[in-house]
């Protein structure tokens, strides 16, 4: 992308929003943060697809719509093969001469909930990255189907309480640990990956547009704090991102090319993961003398993942 269509992160204010505010999203809900800040990070066209779920049932209730934008409904699964395929069709046109207005240069952008992305619609990310179409995908991780009946997905962490996962008398919620899935498509060979939260906005906004620069597959995950099923005050949606960034629970950093990792954000004071917990309802549970060990092993596994992270830096690989 030519330098000129990145906007400074000065104008954000003043910026005539592509997202509307007016959807039927649950007070507190991350997802209208981030998409309103990915649609403004750019001057450029953008063609937009989203996977059923909270995002595409909420902005686009017939005959009204939240987009201000070229926009696909597509299926749970299949965001990214429908970016995908309107890229390759783009470039078709662009090679044949028969663009009606070739200097306007569109961006595609896929958006996902993590069930749509870590589970159901895996194999076609994973596709479309392998093919190397020149696409962002961005997954809303909110940790859980939030818009079907709040299951547990590859994204919900351990211990959390979900409605396939439900904690009680024999159990203490999730029995496994959240998919890698930044590490998994970096292996794939993108050319850019990384992870971003909405309380870091000025972080968000410029691996965004890092993203939309570079050419090829670039892979976002974006944590999306959901009020509902993480049980938590609806105006605390920026608090509990806080505590999640600074907890290490959700290490801000980047990927370039599958292999240079930089962290972008490095907490000035570290919190406990246990104050990240104590705050949502979800892991209330864990906080009973018997489910203790639960968050000891939250904490030895979080250190040990920002250490690998800090080696890896180090080690500019």
């Amino acid at each position: 992308m030519a330098q000129k269509k990145i906007k400074n992160l000065k104008s954000f204010s003043t910026s005539a929003d592509r997202f509307e505010g007016a959807n039927l999203l649950c007070p507190g809900c991350a997802h209208s943060i981030i998409v309103r800040e990915v649609l403004n990070a750019t001057n450029d066209d953008l063609v937009i697809s989203a996977a059923t779920g909270c995002l595409e049932v909420c902005t686009a209730v017939y005959p009204y719509t939240s987009w201000d934008a070229s926009w696909i409904h597509i299926g749970f699964e299949n965001a990214a093969t429908a970016v995908a395929g309107a890229e390759a069709m783009y470039k078709a046109l662009k090679r044949k001469g028969r663009l009606l207005q070739p200097k306007r240069t569109p961006k595609f952008v896929a958006f996902g909930g993590d069930g749509a992305s870590y589970d159901i619609g895996f194999q076609w990310i994973s596709g479309t990255f392998e093919r190397g179409h020149d696409i962002m995908y961005i997954t809303l991780d909110n940790e859980v189907y939030a818009n079907t009946g709040g299951q547990s997905s590859g994204s919900t962490p351990l211990g959390a309480s979900t409605t396939t996962s439900p904690a009680g008398r024999v159990s203490y919620g999730k029995k496994r640990h959240k998919k890698d899935m930044l590490a998994i498509m970096a292996a794939h060979g993108s050319p850019y990956v990384a992870q971003v939260a909405p309380n870091k906005w000025k972080d968000m906004i410029k691996k965004i547009q890092k993203g939309f620069e570079v050419e090829g597959p670039v892979y976002i995950n974006a944590m999306s704090a959901c009020t509902t099923e993480w049980r938590f005050p609806a105006q605390d949606t920026i608090a509990i991102s806080d505590l999640a960034v600074d907890s290490l629970v959700f290490p801000l950093y980047e990927i370039v090319d599958g292999t240079k990792l930089n962290i972008t954000y490095r907490p000035k004071k570290v919190i406990p993961v246990r104050e990240y917990l104590a705050a949502q309802g979800r892991f209330k549970h864990l906080f009973k003398p018997e489910n203790e060990h639960i968050i000891e092993e939250w904490q030895r596994r979080v250190d040990a993942q920002w250490e690998y992270l800090q080696r890896r830096e180090e080690a500019g690989v």
